[in-house]
């Protein structure tokens, strides 16, 4: 079925808490000041050390905001608690001299299937934000508006996952929930709704999405920031020849008996989200409750179990270390340095693919760095596509 978009806008976000550094953008009465991003020198040194990119992308300590924007510029620690409402998109509101950018919902039609996604600015390059697994476009919600201020920036919800259609892999036949899959939709999405190439921002499993997409059309990606990628331990190639009898019994119980509702429904509550996030997080204050009805919510939707089971179920497909080799556009991997799942220390050998152009550790930071340390991501996003537009 031919893919097609609906419902342009139907509304804000509502009760966005922004935590972090948000971008203010000048009302059409202003003049347009330097942008945070273009103020401060990109990243010149290549794999240099931590230190001197984290103090390249804030032009001082890596704790605090820049001294010299100015708050027509950057405001922090705001709390907005917006309404739901039914605006056109773009849309800007002034208050106090400042004019706040929307982002706004969509939907899109793909094979059939209703696609969520996200969307903010009108001008500079696409950015396509991709989430890990379990998580969806809000997971986002810190980065949208900062990178919306100087780029159109883009966040979906893979198939299966957030407010998209979770179709029934039992009744679909095949392997559906796959990379493959992911990718293809990730790339659909480029050609009909942004509509040129983009930069590629993805987290956790997000990162082999945007790989296999980057791999499967390179007319399409113009350069991938990887965020603590999965390195998909589980997967069968990484385990002991004599173990894999029994990955794949285990596989069979969890998709063919009720052990794997009951193992579902203990995982989607509040309290189990929470620990699994707390879990994730180094800085735990960053798991609010707003966070956790983030993720469980979408879970809770007819069809998320077996879209679950489906893919804690999926051992082969692609790795990372076979993906990169492939990548033809420029790559930059930044780690969380307190990553329990996928421990730095094994992300450090993706920094001498061929592809990779820098490897960035986050001090302090586990393994949804968006998330957890937005003013730490913003701005080194924003260095690598302004290096690379």
């Amino acid at each position: 079925m031919a893919s097609s978009v609906i419902s342009p806008c139907f509304s804000t976000v509502a009760r966005r808490r922004i935590s972090s550094s948000l971008p203010i953008v000048p009302s059409q009465s202003q003049s347009h000041p330097s942008s945070f991003a273009t103020r401060n020198s990109p990243f010149v040194s290549i794999k240099a050390s931590n230190a001197e990119r984290i103090q390249e992308a804030f032009g001082s300590d890596p704790s605090s905001t820049p001294a010299s924007a100015s708050s027509s510029q950057v405001q922090t620690g705001f709390v907005y608690d917006l309404a739901t409402i039914n605006v056109p998109a773009p849309l800007s509101i002034t208050l106090c001299n400042f004019s706040i950018l929307f982002f706004c919902n969509s939907i899109w039609i793909w094979r059939g299937y209703r696609i969520r996604y996200q969307y903010a600015g009108t001008a500079g390059p696409a950015l396509v934000l991709i989430h890990g697994f379990g998580a969806n476009s809000d997971h986002w919600r810190k980065n949208i508006p900062f990178l919306a201020a100087s780029n159109s920036v883009y966040a979906i919800d893979l198939i299966g996952y957030g407010y998209s259609d979770k179709p029934n892999p039992r009744e679909l036949g095949g392997s559906f929930y796959t990379f493959d899959t992911w990718a293809d939709q990730l790339n659909s999405f480029c050609s009909e709704v942004v509509g040129d190439r983009a930069f590629f921002i993805c987290n956790s499993i997000g990162g082999l999405v945007g790989l296999q997409a980057a791999v499967t059309d390179p007319s399409i990606c113009k350069g991938i920031v990887l965020l603590d990628i999965s390195l998909r331990m589980l997967h069968i190639k990484k385990q002991p020849w004599y173990g894999r009898p029994f990955i794949k019994s285990f596989q069979s119980l969890l998709r063919n008996t009720p052990v794997g509702k009951l193992f579902f429904n203990a995982v989607a509550t509040s309290d189990s989200v929470k620990s699994i996030l707390c879990q994730c997080y180094h800085d735990t204050s960053a798991v609010t409750d707003e966070l956790v009805q983030i993720i469980l919510q979408p879970g809770l939707d007819p069809g998320a179990a077996d879209v679950f089971l489906e893919f804690i179920c999926y051992s082969d497909g692609p790795l990372p270390e076979e993906l990169l080799p492939k990548v033809e556009c420029p790559v930059l991997v930044a780690w969380g340095e307190k990553d329990p799942w996928e421990p730095v220390e094994l992300g450090r050998a993706y920094a001498d693919f061929k592809a990779v152009e820098d490897f960035i550790v986050l001090p302090n930071v586990g393994h949804c760095p968006q998330d957890e340390a937005p003013d730490l991501v913003n701005p080194i996003v924003e260095s690598f596509v302004r290096r690379h537009n």
